[in-house]
């Protein structure tokens, strides 16, 4: 995966998930959160999801339209105003409503399944939880015993996509290879239905290390 496409594609999807789920549900819903959902990412508490390179906005899915043009446009098409949410966090995606999204298949593909699987590793690691996607910064994850665990879609520093496990006080040694605790890339697990006991294995190592 060229990483300037997987970046170009985050950053609209990131966008897309502050701009369209994320503020329109915060303004109706009183929520930022969003979750993991089959082939994409939706709110928790309204119909808007995103399943591959589409916008779906009801329930049985007949509402769609391709992640091109702006959120703007797509906003209009789902019936939706598009904006963040306002005055809740500091770091954001970027992307305006008027900003051209770009949104590759294959890209936004490599996104979903980590997604994915950083959902199924996390529900096998504490069967309790309920994982949630945050806006602020594309990422999937939980909090327990003061220690975040959880999946990225990637960042400016971080380019590829990375699961993660951080301590909200810092620890020292090899295992702790980040500057907020200890990162896992994509490529550095093993691919298809391995992935996700791979990712588990590493949150549970991450909790040892603790």
């Amino acid at each position: 995966m060229d990483e300037q496409v997987l970046a170009a594609t985050r950053r609209s999807l990131h966008g897309i998930a502050e701009v369209l789920l994320a503020g329109p549900q915060y303004r109706e819903r009183g929520t930022i959160r969003l979750q993991v959902t089959p082939g994409g990412f939706g709110q928790v508490a309204g119909p808007l999801r995103v399943q591959g390179t589409e916008l779906v906005w009801d329930a049985d899915g007949a509402g769609r339209a391709p992640l091109r043009g702006t959120c703007r446009e797509l906003g209009a098409a789902a019936g939706v105003e598009p904006g963040p949410p306002e005055g809740l966090y500091t770091d954001s995606s970027g992307v305006g409503p008027d900003e051209q999204l770009v949104v590759d298949p294959a890209a936004a593909e490599l996104v979903a399944d980590w997604f994915e699987t950083g959902d199924h590793a996390l529900r096998n690691f504490v069967p309790a939880c309920d994982p949630v996607l945050w806006p602020e910064h594309f990422d999937l994850g939980i909090q327990l015993d003061e220690i975040n665990y959880g999946v990225s879609a990637g960042d400016p520093v971080n380019t590829r996509p990375y699961a993660y496990v951080g301590p909200w006080t810092r620890r020292s040694g090899p295992f702790w290879n980040a500057p907020f605790g200890a990162m896992r890339r994509y490529d550095e697990v093993p691919a298809g239905p391995l992935a996700t006991s791979a990712v588990m294995a590493f949150f549970v190592e991450g909790r040892k290390m603790a």
